[in-house]
Formats: structure tokens, sequence, C-alpha cells
């Protein structure tokens, strides 16, 4: 045994060095920058700053680890990740996942989650798991993206009132958030939540090259200052980047936080991956490559920690961004996150007074326009399937967690999908006299009245072979049944199983049953099953109908001179 596992030493290395080399940065990266990644690097970078900081908050771990985070994980994940116009950072969907962890095992608790989670998409990245996005249907991703936007929302309750409210769920925290403030309430938080709420909504729709959210970020903050409100603000923000370090108090925990860092794996290769097709949409030529995303996700995910950041993904709204304002490269993934180090350190003394107020506008702001509202009223009329994948899934990601919620999404979504399909399998009488065809009156009554043909076509597999026995089984008093197999495009166990049910039933019964056009594949599965072994003499599979309308024909004839009339034994 040790002997082979040298032996494949060699092609393990040539095999992990292939895979590296795939993953890793290429010149062409950075071979099509222009100006305009410049001004798109800057747009995306005064976009960011304010959502930087509100899911940074958001998140339990403070403003500065969701500029940390914006910042290390901006320029690794856009260096190294699949997509060459793809921004990464602290997102809204992460932040849904990260306040439990960071409620049950605090800060320390969260970076090792981080740490594990980067390693999970490592690996994930060299298993080449990137393909399988495609594999989601559009009602999981929109119902997700709902349950997420109204979670973002209601998370947002206590700081838009301005008080403190403390539980894992969303609808929770909102509640308990809206009977606080009842008890004495105040308007400065709530008034100044609802109007950056409005105006960020109007500005993005009239003029979406301002960047809004920054905009009333700024203004809230200065009339805060001179206005003297009283709306609580961020606090003391440090300035520069800290020294690396690892989290030490959490690592006992270990076995604990294991789960948590799958689902911020899961969800940062989901996140990451869908926000990746969306942009190969909207730019032209672009095509991302999902292995290598995974793996620059999992690098980001890796160093973010050592820096005091929280998990992080790729963001759909500030990538959104980036490709319509003209970017084409790497380079303005890279000068956001240099825009944004900037600020922590030159003005960190100033980000530090932005009131909580309007960081809850900017993020309610922002989960209000994660909703497509065409989209979902689209998928709600189109089938019955889509619409009860959509309203599901959306629930369980308010109710559950994300993880859950998409897991049970796709599991909804495949029973419809295998009904479908189930629908399309048809089994149909056919006639065996071609028409025109000159045949006396004596066989056209043979055929009529002894002989049936029944051609399947289309998947006969667990969810259709029920309906199939049922109707076989009622077949009434003929001779020889032909079953016409050359269509039969799936043919699982289930299927070739109820199969020879169905010949055991009819030859028991008197009935000689015939089959045609059996692919090989499919008769392989039908003899391992027992499917031949039910028929009455191994000649009755054959190549071609008419080899089989001939040998019916013989068997006919036989039955009806025999003095019992049934048909006689043998081929």
């Amino acid at each position: 045994m040790t002997q082979l596992f040298t032996a494949d030493l060699p092609a393990r290395a040539r095999w992990l060095g292939r895979t590296t080399r795939a993953l890793l940065p290429t010149r062409a990266d950075w071979t099509v920058a222009k100006p305009r990644d410049v001004t798109a690097g800057v747009m995306v970078g005064l976009v960011a700053l304010p959502l930087a900081l509100g899911f940074g908050v958001s998140s339990g771990l403070g403003a500065r680890a969701g500029l940390i985070t914006a910042i290390v994980a901006g320029v690794l994940a856009g260096v190294f990740g699949g997509s060459r116009v793809q921004v990464s950072g602290p997102t809204g969907a992460m932040t849904v996942v990260l306040v439990p962890i960071a409620a049950q095992f605090g800060r320390d608790g969260v970076l090792v989650v981080g740490l594990l989670a980067g390693a999970i998409l490592i690996g994930l990245g060299y298993a080449g798991i990137g393909r399988y996005i495609h594999y989601v249907p559009v009602p999981v991703v929109e119902g997700f993206t709902l349950g997420i936007a109204a979670i973002i929302a209601l998370q947002q309750v206590p700081m838009a009132l301005g008080v403190s409210a403390h539980a894992d769920k969303a609808v929770v925290l909102a509640f308990d958030a809206v009977r606080a403030w009842a008890e004495n309430p105040v308007l400065t938080a709530p008034l100044m939540t609802a109007l950056c709420v409005a105006v960020i909504l109007v500005v993005t729709r009239t003029r979406p090259i301002i960047p809004a959210a920054l905009v009333v970020v700024v203004v809230a903050t200065a009339a805060n200052r001179l206005l003297d409100l009283g709306a609580a603000t961020i606090g003391h923000i440090p300035a520069g980047l800290p020294a690396p370090r690892l989290p030490t108090s959490a690592w006992h925990q270990l076995d604990q936080l294991l789960l948590p860092a799958v689902v911020v794996a899961a969800l940062a290769a989901l996140e990451s991956l869908l926000s990746a097709t969306v942009a190969d949409a909207m730019s032209v030529g672009d095509h991302h490559n999902p292995d290598r995303e995974l793996f620059g996700q999992g690098l980001a995910n890796l160093a973010t920690p050592l820096f005091g950041g929280i998990p992080a993904t790729a963001a759909i709204a500030r990538t959104a961004v980036n490709v319509r304002a003209g970017a084409s490269s790497r380079l303005a993934t890279v000068l956001h996150a240099v825009l944004l180090l900037v600020v922590v350190l030159a003005a960190s003394s100033w980000v530090g007074r932005i009131p909580l107020a309007a960081l809850a506008g900017v993020l309610i702001a922002t989960a209000i326009q994660m909703v497509r509202v065409s989209s979902v009223i689209a998928l709600l009329h189109a089938t019955r399937g889509d619409a009860v994948v959509l309203v599901v899934t959306a629930a369980a990601t308010v109710v559950l967690d994300l993880v859950t919620a998409v897991l049970i999404g796709l599991v909804i979504a495949g029973f419809f999908a295998l009904r479908q399909t189930a629908g399309t399998a048809r089994l149909d009488e056919v006639p065996l006299v071609a028409p025109g065809a000159d045949h006396s009156t004596e066989e056209a009554s043979l055929l009529d009245e002894h002989i049936v043909a029944y051609r399947i076509d289309g998947p006969l597999f667990f969810a259709a072979a029920h309906d199939f026995l049922l109707q076989l089984a009622a077949v009434g008093d003929v001779r020889v049944v032909i079953l016409r197999l050359s269509r039969v495009t799936t043919l699982d166990a289930t299927g070739a199983s109820v199969l020879a049910d169905i010949i055991k039933r009819l030859e028991n019964r008197g009935t000689t049953v015939l089959l045609s056009g059996v692919r090989d594949e499919h008769a392989r599965t039908l003899r391992r099953l027992g499917a031949y072994d039910r028929l009455a003499h191994e000649r009755h599979a054959f190549a071609t109908t008419p080899e089989a309308i001939a040998h019916a024909r013989l068997h006919a004839s036989r039955s009806r001179h025999s003095p019992t009339g049934s048909p006689p034994s043998g081929p």
C-alpha cells in the first residue's frame, strides 16, 4: 500500500502544480487596464465606504472591522479572484450569518470562523466545485435574496430607532427594539433614518452616477455635529491597520466552530459565484473562472481575520457599480481598496462621528434595492412550482438560516423539476399497420384484436414508472404486447424494476411480451434487474420494431389455431 501511494506522488505533484498554476493570476489580467478603471475605482470606493462601515457595525465587530475587510479582501480577492471586475468586502448576507456567531463566540470566534472558511474555500477551488453554481435555480436565488434583504432591514431597526436590543433572530430583534422605543419614544434617530432612505432611493433612481449613500452620510454627520441633534455615532476608530495576529481565545472551541465555518464558506461561495455570473451578464466579453473565484475568496478570508476583519464575499451591488462605471480590469477593484485605506489612515476621526441612524438608513436602502420587484412578480406568476420555491426559500431564510434555506429551496425545486420531467414521459398505443398499406381484412383484424404495441417516450425513472405500471397492467384481452423502447431517454433502477414487474404480470396472464429497440445502455440495466428473465423466451427482445411485429404475428397465428386459444410456449 505504501509503495502504491509513493508511486502516485509524482502524478499528484504534477496535478497539484497544474491546478495551482490555473488558479494563480496571469499577466493578461492587467493588460486590459484603461483610464476608466481609475474613475471606476474611485466611484466604487465612495459607494463602498458607508456600506463597509454599516455592515461592520451590524456584524457586531464594529465599523473598523468592516473597513479592514473591504481593504484586505478587496485587494486579495481582486487580484486572485476569477472575475476581473468583481468587488469583494463585507456584505449584508454575510452579516446575517455572523451576528449569532459573534453573540455566542465573541470576536475571536468570528475570526477563527473566517480562517476556517478561507481554508474550505481554497479546497473547493482546487476540487473544481465552482462550476456547479449553475445548477442553482433562479427562484432559489431570488427567494434567498429576498430573505436576506428582509433580515438586513430588520437588523437595522435598533439603530434606526436609537435604542439597544439584542437577539439572535432578526424578527425578534426588531420587535424588541420597537417595544423599547415605544417606552421612551425619541424622533431624532427614526426621522434621520427615514430621510436617509428616501434621499438614497430618489437620488439613485434619478441620478445614479452620484454616490447617494456617501452624500447622505456626510450631510447627516454634519447636521448631527452642527445642530447637536444628539444622534448616537460610531465612536472612536483607531487610525491605520492593526498588526497581523492570530486569534487565540477561540481555538479551544474549534469543534463548535466547524459548522459555522462551513456555513460561512458555503455562503461566500454561493454569493461570490452568483455575483460573478451577474458581472459576466453586465460586461461584454468577460467570463469568470469559478474555481479561481473560490480560490481568491479563500485567500481573502484567510488574510482578513489576521487584521481583525470579518469574513468577506463578493458584493453584487458594488460589482454592478464597478461595471457601470466602465471598469475593465482588476485595477479598479484594487484602487477602491486603496481609497478606503486612505480613509482609515487619514480620516478615521471623521468616520467615527457618523450617526448610527444614518448608517441604518444606508443599509435599509441597500436592502430595498436588493429586491428586484419585477423579477419577483414574474416568478410568482410563472408557475406554481416557481412561486412555491420563491416564497418558501425567502421565508426559510428569515426564520431559519441562509444555508438551510438554500437547501430547502433546492429540494423543493428538485421535486417540481422531477414532477415536470415525469410529466413529459408518455405511453402511447401505436398502430402496427402503416397508414395506406394494403393488408387483408383478416390480417388487419388479427392485428387489431390480438396484438397491441406501446411506445414509451421520454424518461422512465422513479417519478414516472408507477403511471406506466398502472396503464400497462390494465391491458385487456390481447395475445401479444410489443413494447417499443427506442425513445426511452432515461432508465433508472426503479423504471427497470417496474418494467420487469409489468412483463411478469402480462406473461402470467398468458400475454406474450416482446421488446424492441432497447438501447445498449438500457439493456444492461434491464438485464441486471431481471427484466429479461421475466420474458417467456430469451429471444423476445428485438433490435427493430418490424422484427418484433413479424414475431408477434407468428404468435397470434399460433394462438388462433391452438385448441386452448393460448399462445404456445417457445420462441
